[in-house]
């Protein structure tokens, strides 16, 4: 009673300063106050939003829900998700002892002329030895350390961690699929400037051409012209061959085969967001799946500290066993006379490993030190990529602003330039001046307004919005 009141005592010593044996790392706070280019009226971020509320157009929506299904690598991201809780349901029954069923028969004969064989003759009659076997036998290890804690924690922290890494593939892909959309409208856009923009050369062209019977103009003016047509004729099919490069791209994110992507809406009828709060970097933290996923990191780190540190301690196995055994097939079953039963416990000790373990638990420290700063550097990254985006959203509207009055100031001298030279008041080269500059503005209009559709939808991604 003694022995087992003071190994009851032992135990529950063990199990008390084992309590001790790990300690998590504690996140970083280097979050600053303020985004960089940025007064938040409050804690609401755009990237708090819904992602229907924050993209309303329809037809990006319906591509969005279709790459979700469809796309592959948001597939494989799900299939991570699968593995992961298989695994995290598993180390929930680490606490549970191993039960293991055995059967066997065996038989066996000595020598005849060995001790065992003169003995099993005289003492048996017989020259062999038959022994049949039925046990279970259960095993089970005390948590005294947190080791089997610290397995569960690390693969809840793994399971979680594939949840991340879904959320950050999903902000990525909505993210992609709404530039891949816009830059597309922009396509189609600046197809539609050079076929008007063609026409517009080819009415000049008709006019120099009459004015070069009449012995208006030299034959150069008809080759400026004819230069300024088929530069912008060149210019038709490349914008053609990108719109069906876009179209390509665009089906093989949303998981189909290349084919035309049905589009209603025009570049010009986009809206942008008027009100594009960023909130406080603090809430972003929160959102975004990178830096969830960093978190998670550390806490996985932590737990194999806890293992290999709980490696280094005694551990106490509980063994028992029992069943049936008898040297006779006959009397295998007769009960209880066959019935035998074995318990047994043992601490075990490591002392000489040839530094295996504390090689394990230094590297295992190493590694949460790496996590640490894995942490730090997805914060200054996440923490960069929304001041980027506010930088371009605001610098993007100034540039849009003085692009549109620079277009609308070149349509008007192009129209300006064509009835001065119908009047003969202005030469061809005035002419063809104005069509180019209007060519060259139009488009440049056209792809500021998709880097601002572009910076709008990356403002969102950065500040952790798309998976909601």
């Amino acid at each position: 009673m003694k022995r087992f009141n003071s190994f009851t005592i032992l135990l529950l010593a063990l199990i008390w300063s084992g309590c001790s044996v790990s300690k998590d790392t504690a996140l970083p706070n280097i979050a600053p106050g303020l985004f960089r280019n940025s007064l938040p009226k409050d804690s609401s971020s755009v990237g708090g939003m819904p992602l229907k509320s924050f993209i309303n157009d329809l037809t990006v929506q319906n591509l969005i829900d279709t790459a979700l299904v469809k796309n592959y690598d948001m597939q494989i991201a799900l299939k991570n998700i699968d593995a992961a809780e298989v695994l995290f349901k598993q180390s929930k029954l680490g606490y549970l002892p191993e039960l293991k069923l055995q059967v066997a028969a065996s038989s066996s004969r000595p020598s005849d002329n060995s001790l065992n064989g003169l003995s099993l003759n005289q003492f048996t009659g017989s020259t062999h030895i038959e022994d049949y076997n039925a046990n279970l036998g259960v095993v089970w290890e005390a948590d005294i350390w947190g080791k089997i804690r610290n397995q569960k924690a690390g693969a809840l922290a793994s399971f979680l961690q594939t949840e991340e890494a879904r959320k950050a593939v999903q902000t990525r892909l909505v993210s992609n699929v709404a530039q891949g959309y816009y830059n597309l409208l922009m396509l189609d856009a600046q197809l539609e400037i050079a076929k008007k923009n063609l026409k517009l050369n080819d009415s000049t062209l008709r006019i120099i051409n009459l004015q070069f019977d009449a012995g208006q103009v030299t034959s150069l003016a008809i080759q400026q012209a004819q230069a300024q047509q088929l530069n912008a004729a060149q210019l038709i099919p490349r914008l053609e061959q990108n719109v069906t490069l876009q179209e390509n791209a665009l089906s093989v994110l949303i998981g189909t085969l290349p084919k035309a992507i049905n589009r209603d809406s025009r570049l010009d009828k986009m809206n942008l967001p008027q009100e594009l709060n960023a909130g406080f970097p603090s809430s972003m933290l929160s959102r975004r799946p990178d830096i969830k996923s960093a978190e998670l990191a550390l806490t996985i780190a932590n737990a194999k500290v806890g293992v290999a540190k709980a490696s280094l301690y005694p551990s106490l196995v509980i063994t028992a066993s029992g069943g049936i055994n008898s040297f006779k097939a006959s009397n295998w079953f007769n009960v209880p006379a066959s019935l035998f039963g074995l318990v047994g416990a043992g601490i075990t000790q490591p002392i000489f490993q040839r530094g295996q373990l504390k090689t394990s638990l230094e590297l295992a420290k190493i590694d949460r030190e790496k996590s640490v700063i894995q942490f730090r550097q997805s914060v200054l990254n996440a923490v960069g990529e929304v001041s980027d985006e506010l930088t371009k959203v605001e610098k993007l509207k100034a540039q849009y602003s003085i692009a549109e009055k620079r277009a609308q100031t070149l349509q008007q001298a192009s129209r300006n330039a064509s009835l001065l030279f119908k009047s003969g008041m202005a030469n061809y080269l005035e002419v063809i001046t104005a069509q180019g500059n209007l060519l060259q503005s139009e488009l440049e209009l056209t792809t500021i307004k998709t880097e601002q559709l572009n910076a709008v939808v990356g403002l969102y991604r950065s500040l952790g919005g798309g998976w909601q």
